[in-house]
């Protein structure tokens, strides 16, 4: 017996090893008495130009049902399915000329390392697109071999079908074919990857960029449209979207991920209407500023960050609302709206450019509200809308009651009638909103319709769109896209064109009122101007190059530039009803002589400096390596959406698929 088993165990040590694709070497075929031409059996190889094969392949297998078991063929079965029908059947059959090689007089031909260097560059990006590896089985330097070798091209036949097909018909660019949005709910990784295609599909005027990561390390992505993308272009007005604030409100993201692609395609497509508007406006769109909150909304899976004191599990409806630390974004900005009504009675008391309070920083801040805030700061917007689930309206400035209780109160800003416009913009180019806004609501109470006062429907502190209008020269409203935060996947496109006038209208909005330059004598332009409009005391100011844009409605304004050093110049301005693009009011600023009376204007600019000192306690260090490493814990943790079908089947985790491993 004991024989026997030592018997055994020399021929299990002295056989070969498995295909291993880590280490260069370990995928040469086995040794095998006078291996022999056979025919091909795997259904997704029966139409290669040769019909025989031979085992062991090229990667090892020793057998059709080795090769048909294992992942690499379960890969080149689904790649057509997985890359949206992009390089098939290019992928498909390269990776058959490996599985199954040509054979011809009993001896294994490889496939020319030339045909997979044409393939690898034009399919290489589809791969980055679902974030997959390029494949080791389809490497061109390993598996492959030159013409000087004796080589074959495994795609010859669908050269000639290409050469026939094109000589039949006219194919049209595949540039310009139009790309169709598939109207479904997305994962956060699969929001990145449609919007890094968008930026692929449309680099002339499109671009993304990070502005931070969220408290589990997923990247806060935003993609711009502009004929000079990341670039801000004098008197282009910069705009943006902001989506997933509270992550359980999964509509607006999605929202924004589909009006990318609508951007991009229409644009290729020459939309005349499109093109005028990327053209002349710089747009910026953040589908999910709350991906944590997110993925645990579209999981379905809370988790004890989202109990009450007692243990009790919160209503399904509000797992991820909350970031990962269990904030509420919505009510994590700076509270500026407390201090403009203690000041109100103040003379000379301004809403603009209030400078946040160094007691926030001592505060919990989310990483989220963190970046958002720099990235507002760090480019001049105009105007934004943020999109929320819970009622169907928009609701505008101030968010927080004025009332001394703090009870829901019609709390107006000065702009009051140029956040109404605003509002109505959106409201009245929705297809639902503009039929129901004239009604006094639904008939459910908990759901309605309406353009309201945000501190009249419900007041808090903390808001988004309160921080935008108090701090920098944004105005930015909050959009309501309905009751349900989930509605059903066949419902998306019905919410796509209900939503799809009003977001492009909104854009234009950007153009509504004056923009112009402030120059001193010399022509040059004066950064940090301010530009005062009599009636409204909210300032707004110039950007680094002096240029500016002044949101008002139609009618007869009084503006005056001012700027430190310099003596004032005031204009009158009228606004025709209809006038559909901003009116160009520029100002050019002399020197004021040392002994003139501007100790009111020095006062409000000297006011600046403290604005500027954003952060003074240096919290950005701390979030950054907060970030760094969730940021590992993420890229361990999270895998791209079609990794679990390839585990599924069982045997060793396929990690070869993973760019990041």
């Amino acid at each position: 017996m004991l024989l026997v088993l030592l018997q055994m165990l020399v021929l299990l040590c002295g056989a070969q090893p498995r295909c291993d694709p880590q280490i260069r070497g370990m995928c040469k075929p086995g040794v095998e008495d006078k291996p022999k031409c056979t025919d091909i059996l795997l259904s997704y190889c029966d139409d290669m130009p040769y019909t025989s094969t031979m085992f062991p392949n090229i990667l090892g297998h020793t057998t059709h049902k080795d090769a048909e078991t294992g992942v690499e063929y379960l890969l080149i079965s689904v790649v057509e399915s997985l890359l949206g029908g992009q390089c098939n059947p290019e992928i498909r059959m390269l990776g058959c000329s490996v599985l199954v090689p040509r054979c011809e007089g009993n001896k294994v031909l490889r496939p020319c390392r030339s045909s997979c260097e044409a393939v690898h560059k034009k399919c290489s990006h589809a791969f980055e697109r679902i974030e997959m590896a390029w494949p080791y089985f389809l490497d061109c330097d390993r598996f492959f071999v030159s013409e000087q070798e004796g080589c074959y091209d495994p795609l010859d036949g669908l050269k000639e079908q290409e050469d026939e097909a094109t000589q039949a018909m006219e194919v049209p660019e595949p540039e310009q074919a139009a790309e169709p949005i598939q109207f479904t709910y997305h994962s956060n990784s699969q929001m990145i990857g449609i919007l890094k295609k968008t930026e692929d599909r449309c680099s002339e005027i499109s671009r993304t960029y990070s502005i931070g990561r969220s408290t589990e390390g997923r990247e806060l992505l935003v993609i711009e449209f502009s004929n000079s993308p990341g670039e801000h272009q004098l008197l282009k007005p910069e705009m943006k979207f902001i989506g997933n604030m509270h992550g359980n409100e999964a509509l607006g993201g999605q929202l924004l991920i589909y009006l990318a692609q609508y951007l991009c395609s229409e644009y290729r497509q020459g939309n005349d209407h499109i093109q005028t508007l990327i053209n002349n406006t710089r747009i910026h769109i953040l589908p999910s500023m709350n991906p944590d909150g997110y993925e645990v909304a579209t999981s379905g899976i809370g988790d004890s960050s989202y109990s009450d004191e007692e243990g009790n599990r919160y209503d399904s409806r509000n797992i991820g609302r909350n970031n990962a630390q269990n904030i509420d974004l919505n009510r994590n900005f700076p509270d500026l709206t407390t201090i403009i009504y203690r000041r109100r009675r103040q003379k000379g008391f301004r809403t603009d450019h209030v400078p946040i309070p160094n007691n926030y920083w001592f505060g919990k801040v989310a990483p989220e509200t963190y970046a958002v805030m720099k990235w507002i700061r760090s480019i001049p917007f105009v105007l934004s809308a943020s999109f929320h689930v819970g009622n169907l309206m928009v609701s505008y400035p101030y968010d927080l009651s004025k009332h001394p209780r703090g009870e829901n109160m019609f709390s107006p800003t000065p702009d009051d009638k140029v956040f109404k416009l605003l509002a109505r913009t959106y409201a009245d180019s929705h297809k639902k909103m503009s039929k129901e806004i004239s009604h006094s609501g639904s008939s459910d109470a908990d759901c309605q319709s309406t353009v309201i006062n945000g501190a009249q429907w419900s007041s808090i502190a903390g808001g988004m769109q309160d921080f935008n209008y108090l701090h920098t020269n944004c105005f930015e409203v909050t959009v309501g896209l309905g009751c349900d935060k989930f509605p059903p996947e066949e419902e998306l496109f019905l919410s796509w064109q209900d939503n799809q006038e009003a977001l492009i209208t909104f854009i234009e909005a950007a153009h509504r009122g004056i923009k112009g330059m402030v120059k001193d004598e010399e022509g040059k332009g004066i950064k940090g101007a301010r530009i005062s409009v009599r009636g409204i005391r909210h300032d707004i100011t110039t950007a680094e190059n002096g240029d500016y844009w002044r949101l008002l409605t139609p009618g007869i304004h009084i503006v005056t530039a001012s700027a430190s050093g310099y003596t004032r110049a005031t204009k009158k301005v009228h606004l025709p009803a209809l006038m559909s693009t901003a009116g160009r009011v520029d100002f050019v600023l002399q020197k004021a002589p040392p002994d003139s009376d501007l100790q009111e204007g020095e006062n409000i600019f000297s006011s600046m400096s403290t604005y500027e000192q954003f952060d003074p306690y240096k919290q950005y260090t701390q979030y950054t390596m907060m970030a760094d490493l969730n940021q590992q814990r993420e890229e361990r943790a999270e895998k791209p959406w079609w990794w679990n079908y390839f585990v599924s089947i069982g045997g060793p985790a396929p990690t070869w698929l993973l760019k990041r491993h």
